[in-house]
């Protein structure tokens, strides 16, 4: 999906204002505020709040999974991987001091509309997808599927703690966690 550098600034600010406050707590005219260009222009870019929405979790979803191919690219084991997709769960809440984009969707979702509720829970499906492709040749107890869903719960809830309580121990101590469970197949 091809942007201007006008829209992209919209969904930077929609992206923060998200993250930390929730979907229905974003106004376009506070957009419009944050980007200093009129209401109108917010329209322009994107016609509805919906379209907005879904744009923003795109965006989101494309650069996630652009930071995983990067992490498939290096890592040479699953044990790797593992740690590599751990990363970037604790970078982004590092980075921006807020919970992950679809997490704080996801709380929301029965309040969203669905289009943008079908992004989150394909963002969702595609970090379990390729967690689950990540862990082939790994020993967890359960099926991989399982695993990688029990997995990304795990980061989403410590995100969610960790910004709640103020305390990034709480991702580090999660993210320990899951890599003591991770016990390659020999």
């Amino acid at each position: 999906m091809e942007r201007n550098a006008t829209a992209d600034l919209i969904l930077d600010a929609a992206e923060k204002r998200v993250r930390h406050n929730g979907y229905n707590a974003v106004s376009f005219r506070d957009l419009a505020e944050d980007v200093s260009v009129k209401s109108a222009s917010v329209h322009y870019h994107f016609q509805t709040k919906e379209s907005l929405g879904v744009a923003l979790v795109k965006r989101y979803e494309e650069r996630f999974l652009a930071a995983l191919a990067k992490v498939e690219a290096k890592a040479s084991s699953p044990a790797l991987k593992l740690e590599g997709f751990c990363a970037l769960y604790r970078q982004s809440l590092t980075e921006s001091d807020a919970i992950c984009l679809c997490g704080m969707l996801g709380a929301e979702i029965s309040g969203l509309p669905e289009p943008v509720a079908a992004a989150v829970r394909e963002f969702f499906q595609a970090n379990i997808d390729w967690l689950e492709k990540a862990l082939e040749g790994s020993d967890f107890k359960g099926s991989l599927r399982e695993e990688a869903a029990v997995i990304v719960s795990t980061l989403q809830g410590a995100m969610m703690l960790s910004i709640s309580l103020r305390d990034t121990q709480i991702m580090d101590a999660s993210v320990a966690g899951i890599l003591q469970s991770y016990k390659p197949r020999p």
